[in-house]
């Protein structure tokens, strides 16, 4: 699966192939505070990797189940079967011609008794034809010169319920469906040919299609991946997307509001993702409702619909084209990713180890969500010892060690009260205590004692430093940070005495300090701090 593109907000068509990021990885970015974790900054945005969120699975038990469920690979499966112990085929491998209604009726395709639609004889065709592409039938002749057909051996553990097995089989249907796809949307439409004077056998011809095929297959690249992200950040209930709302994502550049112009774009993408999409949802890739084609149906004097003209209620927009991604489809995606050399994580497998594997692989991973990682490790452990092992964990003057302290508090907060114990008996570290003391009085215990003077300062320090690893330096929770500090009044005595304060992101903590402090005598005191913080190593 090819990485998607990027929309260019910050180049006009005529300067160049620089790329900036879509809405989404925008998001995923933020919320992962990759650019404090690996040292990116905006300039260094067109060559950032596209950050993949982890997702949930079911287990694979249940997602095999889920695929033999999928009605055309259930059919195939079934004719598999049928073929036991051998069937006589055409020439082609295909269904012999007086075998075509027998087994659109075996499939359920037409009724028991009178004649069976054509309709049905071409869908028992395309399921034989994935029975064959799966090797689930395999085709050979016999001495006597016939053509037959015999089940293959991944038959019998595919019955089974065998995960391995059957999930292979679903993944490789899930990759023929998927490039069919995008063949059937690069094909030319009835007439077209004729009008640009080439025939099948002209080079130029040949090239327009090849274009038009490698477009469709990136702009359906993109659509998944779009929808792979959506669905990892949904609530439960709420992963189904718009088809409008998707072609937008792929269309409109970040900040800016669909104009005229990428309005017809945005209708443009969702025509041409409407039968890709459609195929996908065969195999089980996703739950779809395809656009209305009365929406687009032009009568004379008309234009026709365009998304995004005006409002629309719930049902009208439905008309448009629902989407939902499947964790079958989840777990298709995420192994096309895998395969194309993406970090594509589940959600868990930071929480598998000890408390200090935890809190190293969250500060280390880019594309991780640390709330859900602290949920799954807490979940299944006793309070008290819980909240000893991330306590200790979280010591350390290392560059992530302000990071860890903070992601062990929220995994206190998990833990709730029964980690009391625990979090009292560091109230006098150094580098414990002053978080100790926070979490306590948030649990409303009025006999905390008040830390010293250095280790309040230091724990101001920390905290500071903790948001800019997480966030980046996010501007507004540094700004409500700075609110609370003790200035007033007297700004160069309380620098004068945070400068002096052990800790190694001292002179980073001041220096954003004085950036973004509001108050411009305040902010040129702490960037004079900074200067003292760094000179005194």
């Amino acid at each position: 699966m090819a990485g998607r593109r990027r929309k260019n907000t910050g180049t006009s068509a005529g300067e160049g192939a620089a790329e900036a990021v879509l809405p989404a990885d925008l998001e995923l970015q933020d919320l992962y505070g990759a650019f404090a974790a690996h040292g990116l900054d905006d300039e260094d945005l067109d060559d950032a990797a596209v950050l993949v969120p982890p997702v949930k699975l079911p287990p694979e038990q249940e997602l095999a189940e889920q695929a033999k469920a999928v009605p055309m690979f259930g059919y195939a499966l079934a004719l598999a079967r049928w073929a036991y112990p051998h069937r006589v085929v055409d020439e082609f491998g295909d269904l012999a011609q007086e075998d075509r209604g027998p087994v659109a009726r075996l499939l359920g395709l037409a009724p028991a008794e009178g004649e069976v639609p054509e309709e049905a004889e071409i869908e028992a065709l395309r399921a034989w034809s994935l029975a064959c592409d799966l090797d689930l039938v395999e085709l050979g002749t016999t001495a006597a010169g016939e053509h037959v057909a015999v089940p293959g051996p991944d038959l019998e553990p595919a019955e089974r319920g065998d995960a391995e097995t059957v999930l292979e089989l679903w993944l490789t249907a899930a990759g023929i469906v998927r490039e069919l796809a995008v063949e059937a949307d690069s094909v030319p439409e009835e007439g077209e040919e004729a009008e640009t004077g080439a025939d099948e056998e002209d080079e130029d011809g040949l090239n327009e299609v090849e274009e038009a095929r490698d477009a469709a297959a990136e702009l359906l690249d993109e659509a998944l991946q779009v929808l792979y992200e959506t669905t990892a950040f949904a609530e439960p209930g709420n992963e189904t997307v718009p088809l409008g709302v998707l072609a937008a994502l792929l269309v409109v550049p970040e900040g800016e509001e669909p104009s005229e112009e990428l309005l017809g774009d945005i209708t443009d993408v969702m025509v041409a993702l409407d039968p890709m999409l459609g195929d996908l949802a065969e195999l089980g890739l996703l739950d779809y409702r395809p656009i209305d084609p009365e929406l687009f149906d032009e009568e004379e004097g008309e234009e026709p619909a365009v998304v995004g003209e005006s409002p629309l209620d719930e049902e009208e927009s439905a008309r448009f084209g629902l989407v939902r991604l499947t964790p079958l489809g989840q777990y298709g995606i995420r192994q096309w990713l895998l395969e194309d050399g993406y970090d594509a994580p589940l959600v868990g497998e930071l929480a598998q180890g000890d408390a200090a594997e935890l809190l190293r692989g969250l500060c280390e991973s880019a594309n991780v969500l640390p709330e859900e990682e602290l949920r799954v490790w807490v979940a299944d452990r006793e309070p008290e010892p819980a909240a000893r092992e991330l306590l200790a964990a979280a010591r350390g003057d290392d560059v992530y060690g302000p990071l860890r302290r903070m992601l062990c508090v929220s995994a206190l907060n998990l833990l709730g009260e029964g980690a009391e114990p625990a979090v009292r008996e560091v109230l006098g570290d150094p580098e414990l205590g002053g978080s100790a003391r926070a979490w306590l009085s948030a649990l409303g215990r009025t006999d905390v004692p008040v830390p010293d003077r250095a280790m309040a300062l230091w724990t101001v320090v920390d905290t500071f430093a903790a948001q800019l690893l997480d966030n980046g330096g996010d501007a507004e929770l540094l700004r409500e940070l700075i609110a609370d500090l003790p200035t007033i009044g007297d700004p160069a005595s309380y620098f004068g005495e945070l400068w002096r304060v052990d800790h190694p992101y001292t002179a980073d903590v001041l220096e954003a300090i004085g950036e973004l402090h509001l108050d411009r005598a305040v902010a040129k005191e702490a960037r004079k701090a900074a200067f003292k913080a760094r000179s005194k190593g």
